[in-house]
């Protein structure tokens, strides 16, 4: 995994609305991160722009509370060509995204582009929306966006030990 000049590790997680998976998976990487003691930077956007301003899903916000992890302050956005030489790894929730974030992409752009869960070997699967569910879709979200989360801790934490040899 690449990382900024400055080795300031800086993810951005992408989804299509910005108020379920993807601040979630925001939330899930702060909390392993801080668990571990790693010092990393952490957003969420959408590639639509449906829910600019607005504050995750009510039921993102309890499945994440249930995992004692606050996601009630994050504030929908909108994918930017910006953010491509601002993060050093974006990360799509599914499939029709990731032609969303390619279609953004500027041509000169620095940061990593893929799959959350390549992280987890599935290459190409995508995080289940559970917009259109119930509870348990928002629970079972959690469950995978936070395994991801670990991962890429413990991939972080692996990278910068062999960046010092």
């Amino acid at each position: 995994m690449t990382q900024a000049p400055d080795n300031k590790i800086s993810v951005l997680f992408v989804c299509l609305g910005n108020i379920c998976r993807s601040p979630m998976a925001e939330g899930a990487l702060r909390d392993a991160a801080a668990r571990a003691g790693l010092d990393i930077s952490v957003d969420s956007a959408g590639t639509a722009d449906y829910h600019i301003g607005s504050p995750p899903d009510p039921r993102a916000i309890a499945a994440a509370r249930r995992h004692g992890v606050d996601i009630g302050s994050a504030c929908g956005r909108q994918l930017s060509q910006s953010d491509f030489f601002d993060f050093t790894h974006i990360f799509a929730l599914d499939t029709a995204n990731m032609v969303g974030i390619k279609a953004c992409a500027p041509r000169h752009g620095t940061a990593h582009v893929a799959m959350l869960l390549d992280v987890l070997d599935r290459a190409g699967e995508p995080v289940p929306d559970p917009y259109y569910g119930d509870d348990a879709g928002f629970d079972e979200c959690w469950s995978i966006v936070s395994e991801a989360a670990n991962a890429l801790v413990q991939r972080f934490l692996k990278d910068r030990i062999a960046a010092r040899f």
